[in-house]
């Protein structure tokens, strides 16, 4: 693919324009597969054209937002793609918000045109009824699913496509708005702007005939990370609009793929089903995973069973350095997530912001051409993200504790949010949490701070059991008290049906708090 190669040996570009090259070098090549439906990228290129056209007849392009609420879908995908092709910066929004927080996204993006389905409108009807909205701008609503909920798509659609031409893009200019929380509170907008995704996509180079399967949504930057990408590349894109373990593994087998990119617990879940091994994988060529811890066993456990290289990435939503861990290459580090990629400078810093000494635990900050402008319409919190190192250069504080080891090799303590401070003692969740998922009884585990008039904080744990185990909650406290150091020790453990989860997999401990410490005050008034 000489083009493709012409194209990504500038040193910027935009995805339209890699987009709009496949559909006149390769027309006929499946771009989009969802179901029944599939679009060629002749196809593909046509319909973001249109939708292009009506942003442009409704005054919508370069420096306004288009919001998209819905879950995966071809639709979802060349809304996307036609909103780039307008100017517009793209904000794609979590449909499992609750109202409050959906509205707080709407108001925060200053979305001129919003795409939804019909339960992301049912959540936006409830928002509506509440204070969250009295600063909510006036919109339009397109209905992506023809529900009712808006516009239909196929009538708001121009006849006619429009081409990019005339539209300067910069690489200092918005792509899209993700609204990440992470598992701490309130949404922030993370800008990223084009010259960050190009980057990426020169970086992450897929052959033109690779299958990737999406299963995870749209709106996360996890997904992002490996749809985008492949596009650019001029390859397919099997899209999932919900992951399910048999559907997942049918059209890994039908479909040939090559690429997915997968959060640790749906490795885990692919693992532990019982048909996992009766499919035929072989076509696999990498498997990413990325944005939750990913355990030691689990990962030699991918490496035995399913054919094809595994790639760890470590990153942040914001940009800065990214770690790549190539596991089938070095087996020996499975602990860790691997050593910076080629372009990125990432470093660990103390609390005062010095530079720690190899094998010293801090700070993780990076570094890289891959970085967020800033965090939408909050300066303040901005500059709270970044390290400026003593020669002025710029850096992404991760919050997350690590050190690098004597090879270069990043290993992750813990978040610097989840530290626990009890009677002045420095507690990491995740070694508490590696101790309790040591017992046979154990399917999953995690380990909370929270207030304690005695030592101002304290450790609590939450385990879910496998199933058919009857290990009580006292044994298990007692399992791990009996295994860390006396400033360690768990005050309280609970035994729990399910943790709560993001929809790409991280733990909510936010959740874990607030439902002890409802609890907590629920037996005190008892």
């Amino acid at each position: 693919m000489d083009y493709q190669d012409a194209l990504l040996k500038q040193d910027f570009g935009t995805l339209d324009k890699l987009i709009f090259a496949h559909a006149q070098h390769r027309p006929l090549h499946p771009a989009l597969i969802c179901g029944p439906e599939e679009l060629d990228y002749s196809t593909l290129d046509l319909r973001i054209g249109r939708v292009a056209a009506s942003l442009k007849r409704d005054h919508v392009g370069k420096g306004d937002v288009v919001a998209i609420c819905a879950s995966t879908s071809i639709a979802y995908a060349q809304v996307f793609l036609g909103a780039l092709r307008a100017g517009a910066a793209v904000a794609p929004l979590a449909p499992s918000s609750t109202p409050d927080v959906l509205a707080a996204m709407l108001v925060d993006s200053g979305a001129a045109i919003v795409f939804m389905d019909a339960a992301s409108a049912a959540t936006l009807s409830l928002a509506r009824t509440s204070r969250a909205l009295a600063k909510m701008p006036i919109f339009s609503i397109v209905s992506l699913d023809g529900s009712g909920s808006g516009i239909p798509l196929d009538a708001w659609l121009a006849r006619e496509p429009v081409e990019s031409d005339g539209i300067e893009i910069r690489p200092e200019d918005p792509f899209n708005v993700i609204y990440s929380s992470g598992t701490t509170g309130t949404p922030k907008g993370i800008v990223q702007p084009h010259g960050m995704r190009w980057t990426q996509f020169r970086r992450l180079r897929y052959a033109a005939d690779a299958v990737t399967i999406i299963s995870t949504p749209l709106y996360s930057n996890t997904t992002l990370v490996c749809f985008l990408p492949t596009l650019a590349a001029g390859a397919t894109a099997v899209l999932m609009p919900k992951f399910d373990v048999p559907e997942f593994l049918r059209l890994s087998e039908y479909h040939r793929v090559t690429h997915t990119m997968l959060v640790p617990v749906q490795y885990q879940r692919l693992m532990r089903d019982p048909s996992f091994d009766d499919y035929d994988l072989s076509s696999y060529r990498v498997k990413f995973a990325t944005s939750a811890p990913f355990a030691v066993e689990l990962k030699q456990e991918v490496l035995t069973r399913w054919p094809g290289g595994l790639i760890e990435l470590y990153g942040m939503t914001e940009g800065g350095g990214s770690c790549m861990l190539e596991a089938h290459r070095y087996p020996e580090k499975l602990h860790t997530v691997g050593k910076a990629m080629d372009g990125n400078d990432i470093r660990v810093i103390d609390e005062h912001g010095v530079e720690c000494l190899t094998g010293e635990a801090g700070e993780i900050v990076g570094r890289s051409a891959s970085m967020m402008t800033g965090y939408r319409n909050l300066p303040d919190k901005t500059r709270e993200a970044e390290w400026v190192s003593p020669d002025g250069l710029r850096f992404i504080r991760t919050g997350d504790i690590g050190r690098f080891d004597a090879d270069g090799f990043l290993v992750l303590i813990d978040r610097a949010k989840d530290l626990i401070i009890s009677g002045g003692f420095n507690i990491y969740p995740s070694d508490l949490e590696a101790v309790l998922s040591t017992h046979p009884a154990v399917d999953e585990c995690a380990v909370v701070g929270v207030a304690s008039a005695a030592w101002g904080e304290t450790p609590v744990a939450f385990a879910r059991l496998r199933d058919g185990s009857d290990v009580d909650a006292v044994s298990l406290k007692a399992f791990v008290n009996d295994r860390v150091g006396r400033t360690q020790r768990l005050s309280d453990l609970l035994l729990v049906d399910t943790l709560p989860r993001s929809a790409i997999g991280k733990i909510l401990k936010r959740d874990l708090r607030q439902r002890y410490e409802q609890q907590s005050s629920q037996t005190a008034s008892s």
